[in-house]
């Protein structure tokens, strides 16, 4: 059995506990959490510390994406494979490389960016790019809400509540929708321009929006729609699509855990997705799995 901590218990930690709990080859050996304490998820292990763990194969990072780079290496330095669903695009390769040196120097495993996107959409991009290596790809997210970006408006001042929608606007061009409730005393104006020059929204069209509740807003659906067209050999006219709607942190929990499996398979450094075997994903025998799905 593999021994899985959760670190963080947000929507996303949720959903790795749901997961972790049907899947077949996991145990869990606790939660790591500032906000609960031991005895709140009944008799479920909960400390502030991983290291009150014991014999813990693989940490499931479930903390905000700006938390990971310092998270991810101090676990790894204590020999401990980490997995988490970074998602600030522009600095996976950043993160990759520094955490690379980190897993290799002690001996464990790091499979960063491993949600949905990034994470199994950039599969999909990646096998698209193979069966039509010349052309143009574009991936479309939504209508639904964006927990990354919904968990950045949250970390901004002044702002008590937060839901960031995204709205595909075609050719993989997005609009922001972003509904905030104000802290008592903060400017509308500050807070709507720090979060549009925000890393998260600066690149996209974004409309804020002060609401009254946010919580009578939000749905946690999301979905993508990834279209290639493009050259296979010399034939043109190559139309590939990959289409799905989600519930996004029950999806991203879920690829988590899978991910965290395959992380027992790979030699210590840094990995992402792309570069990880599908049939690692999936527990059971090796030889059934080639026969039931090849």
């Amino acid at each position: 059995m593999i021994r899985a901590a959760i670190v963080g218990f947000g929507n996303i930690g949720k959903s790795v506990l749901e997961a972790i709990e049907t899947a077949p080859d996991f145990e869990l050996a606790g939660i790591v959490s500032r906000s609960l304490k031991d005895g709140d998820l009944g008799d479920i292990k909960i400390t502030s510390n991983i290291d009150n763990l014991s014999s813990v194969d693989v940490a499931i990072l479930c903390t905000p994406s700006r938390s990971i780079p310092e998270i991810a290496e101090k676990i790894l330095k204590k020999g401990i494979n980490t997995v988490d669903s970074f998602d600030i695009h522009t600095s996976i390769y950043e993160l990759k490389s520094n955490l690379d040196k980190v897993a290799k120097d002690n001996n464990a495993v790091s499979i960063i960016s491993a949600g949905w996107d990034p994470g199994t959409d950039s599969v999909i991009r990646c096998l698209m790019e193979g069966m039509a290596p010349k052309g143009l790809t574009y991936t479309n997210f939504g209508p639904g809400m964006s927990m990354g970006h919904t968990v950045a408006v949250k970390a901004i001042k002044g702002v008590k509540k937060a839901l960031s929608m995204t709205i595909p606007l075609g050719t993989g061009v997005h609009r922001r929708m972003v509904y905030i409730e104000l802290e008592e005393g903060a400017d509308f104006t500050e807070v709507s321009n720090n979060i549009k020059n925000d890393e998260y929204f600066k690149h996209d069209e974004t409309h804020v929006m002060a609401v009254d509740c946010v919580e009578s807003l939000i749905d946690m659906g999301h979905g993508v729609d990834i279209i290639r067209k493009g050259t296979s050999g010399i034939a043109q006219n190559q139309l590939l699509s990959f289409k799905m709607h989600i519930n996004n942190p029950a999806l991203t929990g879920q690829i988590l855990v899978a991910t965290a499996r395959a992380a027992m398979h790979q030699k210590p450094g840094c990995y992402t997705l792309i570069e990880i075997p599908p049939i690692d994903l999936l527990p059971g025998d090796r030889e059934a799995i080639i026969k039931r799905i090849v």
